[in-house]
């Protein structure tokens, strides 16, 4: 398939696009692409050496945070003036004399306190002219990386942030502050950990480089072609099926890939031609692709390397945010399925041909055979495993590593006995579905891969990076392995061509994770400078008058505000500064705003909140690169293609003012199985319901009336206690002189809230409401002490008397001096959920009308393939 298409105004290379996007465009001679090789392998390498136990296990090697941080940024720096060239028409065949000087420059600057740390913690706040020299240069080179590898946007954003630091005592007076001088601006940016190698940076180096070189692993293992060939083999099929199956195979991708643009360059080339084939318009194909590849950076366990970074900014463990992200990616990718569903039928378009027929009863059969086999092989090897470690203590791991090998050898054998995958040319003149089951069986040992990362998160509960260690270990097993090991099944020979190959793929797979880290790495550096601009000038309590001005204290109002701000912010920048900025400058605006008029919760719910906001800036016109790239593929209108893809992606839109009214959606306050299933099944409805209203069709056609009822029914679908709260009120005030014996009686996991009012550290008045995460029983002092508070009890009052620095309480906005006046319990009242009931009644009476309607009309004709 050729990779030119027509775009409205020219023609575009979606390889190329790609390549300038996520790893750079430049293509240089043999000699300069193997020390760009080289580079790379040595910063895979590094970061797999200090996130193994080995440093401290033969005590060589042993790095701390701040100087990992610095070799992290000065690989990425040295690659990013390497591979990605000055401007569009600089030469790609080769690397300029002033890209080696900025790569060599770079490098040293972002190294610097690699080299000299030992100096520089020695004068704390006192830099030396030479230190002073190397942070200028090094942002502005930093600056000029971030160019290359990201656009201007992200440049713009960082320069006027420093333009503020500087220019702070001219400002208005809403927005002035007193300033910085050169000295105390560039030491706080580039010589300390407030800055540039601030938390970010850290996170990238810690986490996200190892997330990514996992994903890039099982990309060159075949894991990419397998997620797609398996999608088409179970949906392909079905009304617009290939549509539906580039909704799931992007969901698969998106979770191993931390990039828009990629995904859909992955897995477009070939859904997008296929759904053109069955009848989807141009830029409705390209937009299926934009919104399901997008979704992909909201979908847990990567959620484009912003779960590393909500763990150090929300300060709760990384399952906790796989878990309470986990549902609304669902029910939006369940969302985005019906979609192309109901495109389908009010175009009449069919399915792809399949090569064997079979029933419904034995499809269904078939399923559920599958399904509890899984079920039934997940417990024996959960509680055979926590059976061995209670028998076996000592001996235990070495155990399940020989069951982990047999399982692996045992899938190969599967594998090798079913056809290999191979992607099928999309635009040849007769196509064919894979068959389901040999595709399935072939490339089960993948996932393996997967499972052990699970395991290690959820089960072994180690750290992010030591799970992703030793998951990137065993890929890195399977990729030498699973070539020899398939020729010998197959009776092939050539074992030694095969292991050739493998360590080919190894080197490809190491060298592609580098790369793709570049945007990344250079991405967190640049946002360090808006952090550090944060913490030096104090504009975050500046957004926050400017929203409570404009919004005039309506909580309403306060929210569309800030929704409206993070996509504007995030337009342009890549998963990662996205999240950093929006969460650094948006998510205190709610947090303190929503306290003051009485919307407390968790500060998951809000820092998802933002981040979805800022992920939809990806597909919205003009600034998204997702869109462009559909569009060259689909030889659609880019802004057409992008605009189609923000209508389809409207159902992610609303999710964020649902959660953060019901964050039962998150998962959080579920106090059962029976509590569980009626909010998962009613948010799959509601948001099947929310589709069907915006598409204007659900069993026929929908009239006016009937798209009100169905939002009528979404809404109290997902927000039962709107309704509810307005017949019984949701809390019971208690006097603060109960606070210790309420929050000692308090369960495990309970979120206590409370009214605290005070004078702040800026003098101004607060009054606001605060969710005190109490986590696991005890007494309450020691309960309050884990959080990083003190209170003191006089009488009747009862007072903050300490709040330690970093901890919860301080995130939470809690200062000393605060006075509690009121704690809010849970009043005893009927569930809301009964208000599913009239819901469902006036679903049933749309689903009733529509069927009347549907046998009077006709139905659409089949759309020509």
């Amino acid at each position: 398939m050729p990779n030119k298409k027509n775009v409205g105004t020219g023609d575009v290379d979606v390889a190329q696009l790609a390549a300038d996007t996520d790893t750079g465009g430049r293509n240089p001679g043999p000699v300069v692409s193997k020390l760009i090789l080289l580079v790379a392998l040595a910063w895979s390498l590094f970061q797999l050496w200090i996130a193994s136990p080995l440093p401290f296990a033969l005590g060589v090697g042993v790095v701390n945070d701040t100087q990992s941080r610095a070799v992290h940024l000065g690989f990425a720096v040295f690659l990013a003036f390497m591979a990605y060239p000055a401007f569009a028409g600089s030469p790609r065949h080769k690397v300029p004399i002033v890209d080696w000087v900025l790569a060599l420059a770079g490098a040293f600057c972002a190294t610097y306190l690699f080299f000299f740390y030992r100096e520089l913690a020695t004068r704390p706040g006192q830099p030396t002219d030479v230190d002073l020299y190397v942070a200028i240069a090094g942002i502005a080179i930093l600056l000029e990386a971030t160019r290359r590898a990201l656009g201007l946007p992200m440049v713009i954003v960082a320069v006027v942030f420093l333009g503020y630091t500087f220019a702070g005592p001219y400002m208005p007076e809403l927005i002035a502050h007193k300033g910085a001088s050169l000295a105390r601006a560039m030491s706080h940016y580039w010589l300390t950990t407030e800055g540039v190698f601030g938390v970010a940076l850290g996170v990238s180096s810690g986490f996200i480089f190892l997330f990514v070189l996992f994903g890039s692993l099982l990309d060159k293992a075949g894991a990419g072609n397998y997620f797609i060939k398996s999608a088409f083999a179970l949906l392909g099929h079905m009304r617009g099926g290939p549509a539906k199956a580039a909704v799931v195979s992007s969901a698969a991708t998106g979770i191993i890939s931390g990039s828009s643009i990629a995904n859909v360059v992955t897995t477009g080339t070939f859904t997008i031609p296929l759904m053109k084939r069955v009848g989807y318009r141009g830029d409705q194909a390209g937009a299926v692709e934009v919104s399901s590849s997008v979704n992909g950076q909201i979908m847990p366990p990567v959620m484009g390397a912003a779960a590393f970074l909500m763990v150090e900014y929300v300060g709760i463990p990384y399952t906790e945010v796989m878990k309470h992200a986990f549902l609304p990616a669902v029910i939006s990718y369940i969302a985005l399925v019906y979609i192309v569903h109901l495109e389908a039928l009010k175009a009449g378009l069919q399915g792809l041909p399949r090569r064997t027929t079979s029933t419904f009863a034995q499809r269904l059969l078939a399923f559920g055979i599958t399904v509890s086999g899984l079920l039934v092989l997940a417990g024996a090897v959960y509680w055979g495993i926590g059976w061995l470690k209670v028998v076996l203590p000592g001996a235990a791991i070495y155990v399940v590593g020989v069951g982990l090998l047999a399982a692996y050898g045992f899938l190969l054998w599967v594998g090798s006995r079913q056809p290999e995958l191979k992607l099928d040319d999309p635009n040849a003149p007769v196509f064919e579905l894979p068959e389901t089951g040999p595709t399935l069986k072939s490339g089960l040992h993948y996932l393996l891969s997967v499972v052990v990362l699970i395991w290690c998160l959820m089960v072994e509960q180690l750290s992010p990076a030591l799970s992703a260690f030793w998951a990137t270990m065993f890929m890195i097993f399977v990729i030498l392995t699973q070539r020899p090991l398939i020729a010998l099944l197959r009776g092939r020979g050539e074992l030694g061509a095969a292991a050739a190959l493998g360590w080919k793929d190894l080197v490809s797979g190491l060298e592609a994770g580098a790369r793709n880290m570049i945007g990344i790495g250079v991405a967190t550096a640049a946002a360090g400078i808006i952090v550090g601009t944060v913490s030096l000038t104090g504009i975050g309590l500046v957004m926050t008058e400017v929203v409570e001005i404009l919004s005039g204290g309506n909580l309403m109002l306060m929210l569309v505000l800030v929704a409206f701000i993070s996509l504007v912010l995030g337009m342009g920048l890549p998963t990662t500064a996205n999240y950093i900025v929006v969460s650094t400058l948006m998510a205190p605006v709610v947090v303190e705003l929503g306290a003051q008029a009485g919307l407390l919760v968790p500060l998951i719910a809000v820092h998802l909140f933002v981040f979805y906001f800022g992920l939809m800036a990806d597909v919205t016109p003009p600034v998204g690169l997702a869109s462009f790239a559909a569009a060259a593929i689909s030889r659609a209108d880019p802004i057409r293609t992008g605009v189609t893809a923000f209508y389809y992606s409207m159902r992610t839109a609303i999710l964020p003012f649902l959660f953060i009214f019901n964050t039962q959606l998150l998962l959080i306050g579920i106090t059962g199985p029976l509590h569980l299933a009626l909010t998962v099944g009613s948010a799959v409805v509601a948001m099947l319901v929310f589709a069907a209203a915006t598409q204007g069709y659900f069993i026929v056609k929908t009239r006016w009336w009937e798209t009100v009822a169905l939002l009528l029914v979404t809404f109290t679908l997902f927000r039962p206690g709107f309704w509810w709260d307005m017949v019984y009120p949701p809390y019971e005030e208690r006097p603060a002189s109960e606070l210790m014996t309420l929050i000692e009686q308090a369960p495990a996991g309970e979120r206590k809230r409370v009214w605290v009012e005070g004078v702040n550290l800026d003098g101004k008045e607060i009054r606001k409401g605060v969710l005190l995460p109490l986590g696991e029983p005890g007494p309450a002092r020691e309960r309050l002490r884990r959080l990083g508070l003190t209170v003191m009890t006089l009488g009747d009052e009862v007072q903050v008397g300490a709040v330690a620095f970093g901890s919860q309480a301080e995130k939470l906005g809690l200062e000393q001096g605060f006075r509690i006046t009121t704690i809010e319990m849970p009043a005893q009242r009927p569930a809301k959920e009964w208000m599913y009931l009239p819901a469902l009644l006036l679903l049933g009476v749309v689903i009733a009308a529509q069927r009347a309607r549907l046998k009077r009309e006709p139905a659409p004709r089949p759309a020509a393939a």
